[in-house]
């Protein structure tokens, strides 16, 4: 049997903790070696988009920043959970012209973007919504890219069988230290296969992606453009608002981080930055209820952050409206707050010491 959840983040009113969000966390170094682990090890959880960079690997380790001459906010983009807005569009346009698609070829289907200011503009003027507004547009355009350059079926590109949902799937493996068959498969919301792992797996993936040294040269070269592409461009990754986007910015290239559907987040510290370790550090969690409201996954992140030295008094204040904060009623009075739990804080208190 596996653990179970931990509390990771609760929410008080008056004095008493009113709710509870559980979850499970995992600390990892690049070589395997395990840091911290709390809630639920065993069970295999879906990584949502925040496989994004691994299955953007697949593509760039056989040359496809080469093949299109690709430019880091590109590559940022293709990792990406876009918001949708104008400037996203720019670039996303800018790269299907390059490689030589029409967002007519993809199949991640349509929502409103995620940035409100956006949507309600396009609302108002009654514009359609189209593909290249969908989040994962850009990992799918990668996709097409890398089925172009292959030479592959480009209308069958999200089937399990297609040549490029194949290569993505191994190197995934490979990078979770895990067998192919180990891997459990899903279909995601924009109709791509989706992977779940258990989080020592997945957290060994981030650690690996920031510090790919043991890896073969081609793949260490991807993982490192993936990395340094992310962090020159926080805001093709995600947008206004977003942790995703305010956390790298903030953090200056110290620790990429890539939030999933459902309350799953991976974090990686890039080698030197953690505090007291040389090596990079792949953490991951799992918030059990899914967290629709994104009240507690930046939480935990800040949490996390803070526990690994990476936050000073300047970043801390850039950042606080992610982290521990007040709940307020209509009138705007403090009524209680939403805070990490003592378990998390107890857990994260071993890699201080």
């Amino acid at each position: 049997m596996d653990s179970p959840p931990i509390p990771l983040v609760e929410v008080t009113r008056g004095g008493i903790i009113e709710s509870i969000h559980f979850g499970s966390i995992t600390a990892c170094l690049a070589d395997g070696s395990l840091l911290l682990a709390a809630g639920a090890q065993k069970t295999p959880f879906y990584l949502r988009s925040a496989s994004k960079p691994f299955q953007a690997l697949a593509f760039l380790e056989r040359g496809g920043a080469e093949e299109y001459g690709l430019e880091p906010e590109e590559i940022a983009l293709i990792c990406a959970s876009h918001f949708g807005t104008d400037r996203h569009m720019a670039v996303l346009n800018k790269l299907q012209k390059k490689v030589g698609i029409t967002e007519s070829m993809l199949q991640c289907g349509l929502h409103p973007p995620h940035d409100k200011e956006t949507a309600d503009r396009m609302e108002k003027e009654g514009v359609v919504l189209h593909p290249n507004r969908n989040n994962c547009s850009g990992k799918h355009t990668g996709m097409l890219a890398f089925a172009k350059m292959i030479g592959a079926p480009l209308e069958t590109y999200l089937e399990p069988g297609h040549p490029v949902q194949e290569a993505i799937l191994q190197t995934h493996a490979e990078m979770c230290g895990l067998p192919v068959k180990e891997m459990i498969t899903g279909e995601d919301g924009c109709s791509a296969p989706v992977f779940a792992v258990p989080l020592k797996s997945a957290a060994l993936a981030y650690a690996r992606l920031c510090q790919p040294d043991a890896l073969e040269e081609k793949r260490a070269l991807a993982c490192r453009k993936i990395t340094a592409s992310m962090s020159a461009h926080p805001f093709m990754v995600a947008g206004r608002g977003a942790f995703d986007t305010q956390g790298m910015r903030v953090g200056n290239g110290d620790f990429i981080t890539k939030i999933g559907a459902e309350g799953f987040r991976g974090i990686s510290i890039l080698p030197d930055k953690a505090r007291g370790f040389s090596s990079a550090v792949g953490i991951c969690y799992k918030i059990s209820d899914g967290d629709k409201s994104l009240r507690a996954n930046s939480i935990i992140a800040m949490a996390v952050l803070e526990a690994f030295g990476l936050l000073d008094d300047k970043k801390r204040e850039k950042l606080k409206g992610y982290g521990r904060r007040p709940i307020t009623n209509r009138q705007n009075k403090a009524v209680g707050e939403i805070r990490p739990s003592g378990e998390l804080l107890h857990v994260l208190e071993r890699v201080r010491q």
